[in-house]
């Protein structure tokens, strides 16, 4: 059974919990290490939190229930919110770039990494834990936005797994005095150069994570078809209907609104049925479908089977 839509919201301020707390936990572990790989991890959640508001504002609107002047409800402004943080993903990967390659070109020793790197893991469990919740509940719900900002932390996850294998290389490395000798000969002070290489290859991910969540959020806005599994569940009822009486059916149409799913077919009947008949089959039918899925509008529309013009949206 899908959660009642206000109570999504609850998702909402757990994504700002957690980032507010990776915020202050990553920072003081910049603070302590000066690794431009943690800066870049707590530049992201900053990210994560103004994602966390859009998203808390996104849901509340989607909580409303449909109006005058939206008779379809408000769920594709969630396309908004998925859209916002496919930007602002964008926007971080291109600001850790930037900062790694300041701190490729000087690098810099690192310090109090034991202190540091614990307190960054403490805070990527904060994360992985937020963001297994979302993506269950989004794909749940078949929302969107908890699914996109459930990715949006997942990415921090891996970011932080990224800057702890560079840091863990960095400490493995600086304990050889054979390796850090090698290293001084090209100008390095030891393998510091190692964090803010890890750093650039974690923003190219990044950047690939945004670039699919924008693709997906342009696929909604232009009123994509339902998957092809819920398709096929659809038609599977409208062939069990059409194989127990003398009916047809055609201009199948689908399409998604955020966590809302709309449909409409024209149901063929003989001609001779009453209005009553045929209005009951349409009851059965959206019935049947409605027990499949728990958010979904469906608009049926009558046609006598005999009639020539009725046939003339067969390949609508």
């Amino acid at each position: 059974m899908v959660a009642p839509k206000k109570s999504l919201m609850l998702y909402g301020w757990l994504s700002i919990f957690a980032a507010l707390s990776t915020i202050a936990l990553k920072s003081y572990a910049y603070f302590l290490t000066d690794s431009v790989g943690l800066l870049s991890d707590a530049l992201e959640s900053i990210i994560n939190l103004v994602a966390a508001m859009i998203m808390l504002v996104v849901l509340y609107i989607v909580a409303k229930p449909p109006d005058e002047k939206h008779p379809y409800g408000h769920e594709k402004i969630e396309y908004f919110s998925s859209g916002a943080e496919g930007v602002m993903i964008l926007l971080a990967a291109v600001s850790i770039m930037v900062t790694a390659w300041e701190r490729l070109s000087h690098p810099q020793p690192l310090q109090q990494l034991d202190i540091g790197i614990a307190i960054s893991v403490f805070a990527s469990i904060i994360n992985l834990i937020a963001a297994l919740i979302l993506i269950h509940a989004g794909k749940k719900n078949n929302s969107i936005t908890l699914e996109s900002d459930g990715k949006h932390l997942m990415t921090d996850v891996w970011t932080t797994v990224g800057i702890l294998i560079g840091i863990g290389i960095i400490l493995t490395a600086n304990s050889f005095e054979e390796s850090l000798a090698i290293a001084k000969q090209f100008g390095l002070n030891g393998w510091e150069i190692i964090d803010p290489i890890i750093a650039i290859f974690v923003a190219l991910n990044i950047v690939w994570t945004g670039l699919k969540l924008l693709q997906r959020t342009f696929l909604g806005l232009m009123d994509g078809a339902l998957a092809s599994e819920e398709q096929a569940q659809i038609i599977d009822v409208l062939e069990q209907f059409v194989a127990l009486n003398n009916i047809a059916y055609h201009a199948l149409r689908t399409r998604y609104a955020g966590s809302r799913r709309f449909m409409s077919v024209h149901i063929l009947v003989p001609g001779n049925w009453s209005v009553q008949k045929g209005h009951d089959l349409a009851e059965l039918i959206e019935q049947r479908i409605t027990e499949i899925f728990d958010n979904i509008d469906i608009d049926t529309h009558l046609e006598p089977i005999e009639d020539p013009v009725s046939w003339e949206h067969l390949n609508s």
